[in-house]
């Protein structure tokens, strides 16, 4: 039996779907790696309202963005699965796939924790104890103390905040006294360091804290920043801001995974939420500049808030309840001994430098915007 030859047009037809076949086999692989979505569920440990659940979400945003959708986080805000102060708990349980706090709200599960914010960072400010963290050995402590209390998490610092004030009360503090026997709301390390100085202290997370001073539960708090505390209510039950102060002079935020889960993502993936955690860093920065600036200037003219500067015999004792504080703290605890040693080692560095470097703003500030200033009004 003999067989034809194919007409041209059926060799055209031949070729034609070898062609569609080959390219289909070539795009078949692409289909696989297209998994679907990975989804994460986070909680902050802020109310919805308040700028640091922005923050929480801002950083979000970057990685769902950055990943073209392939990885998504959801932030919950505080106490829409657990407390604020269980975040930790949570993540590493695996409850929550990850989270949005601060270091010092893990103060009760080991103190050296609130190293991360709490005090005056050895004269350095956020961003440079943030360069301690990255560049100085602070990440691998970190990851020390985390293994030491079983906590199953990757940890980000991230997010320098400014120097925050000393709170809100009910009267303008004048001196060392006027402190006494307050009942004041403060975390961390900065708890012992206000005890210290004669002050009853109540360690309440940041949504609670207004209805407690309105309730009378407390005399005074502190929270953050003035974008913070208008939002979260604090001119409706206090007139009266104390700012500058050392108890939380260079803290930084803490972005939170549950180990397994975030071992279990791409490589490619974890690389894009180490990148979009230093995007998100200087974002939180820069939005902090633009809106603490705004609230802080309405809440002078609209709320009618005084604010007053700290008295420089307060911010001394700070410094020295604080000193007493880490050698008590140090002695019981190696680990605690370390992270300390360690900041101070880098802080000798930095700072000098910052010193003998940084121009003194204050001169053009009064240059342009003093009572004389060329710019006044």
């Amino acid at each position: 039996m003999t067989t034809k030859p194919p007409s041209a047009m059926n060799r055209r037809k031949f070729l034609n779907a070898a062609a569609v076949a080959t390219t289909a086999g070539v795009a078949a692989p692409a289909v696989v790696k297209a998994q679907g979505v990975t989804s994460m569920r986070w909680q902050s440990t802020w109310p919805a309202k308040d700028i640091f659940h922005e923050y929480a979400v801002d950083f979000a945003k970057k990685v769902n963005d950055m990943t073209g959708g392939e990885l998504k986080i959801e932030v919950l805000p505080a106490g829409a699965v657990v407390p604020a102060f269980q975040l930790l708990d949570a993540v590493t349980k695996g409850t929550l796939d990850g989270g949005h706090g601060v270091l010092v709200y893990h103060y009760g599960k080991q103190n050296a924790l609130a190293l991360w914010g709490s005090g005056p960072g050895y004269a350095m400010d956020a961003n440079m104890l943030l360069a301690w963290h990255k560049y100085g050995g602070g990440k691998e402590l970190l990851a020390k103390l985390y293994a030491s209390i079983g906590a199953n998490v990757v940890s980000y610092a991230y997010g320098p905040m400014p120097s925050q004030p000393l709170g809100w009360f009910k009267n303008p503090v004048a001196n060392l006294e006027a402190l006494k026997g307050l009942k004041y709301r403060t975390v961390g390390i900065s708890i012992d360091v206000f005890t210290a100085m004669g002050m009853a202290v109540n360690p309440l997370p940041g949504g609670e804290i207004v209805s407690a001073m309105d309730r009378g539960l407390l005399d005074a708090a502190e929270f953050n920043n003035a974008s913070s505390d208008r939002v979260l209510g604090f001119p409706d039950v206090s007139k009266v801001c104390m700012l500058q102060s050392y108890h939380q002079n260079a803290e930084q935020f803490e972005i939170m995974f549950n180990k397994d889960k975030y071992n279990a993502l791409p490589e490619k993936m974890r690389a894009i939420i180490d990148n979009a955690v230093e995007a998100a860093s200087s974002d939180m920065s820069w939005k902090a500049v633009h809106r603490y600036s705004q609230d802080y200037i309405e809440m002078q003219q609209k709320d009618k808030v005084r604010f007053f500067k700290t008295p420089d015999p307060i911010l001394k004792r700070q410094l020295e309840a604080y000193d007493e504080v880490v050698a008590k703290k140090s002695a019981e605890n190696p680990l605690f001994k370390e992270i300390v040693d360690s900041q101070i080692a880098f802080a000798r560095r930095v700072t000098q430098w910052e010193q003998d470097t940084t121009t003194n703003r204050k001169m053009a500030y009064d240059h342009y915007f003093g009572p004389q200033g060329k710019l006044k009004g």
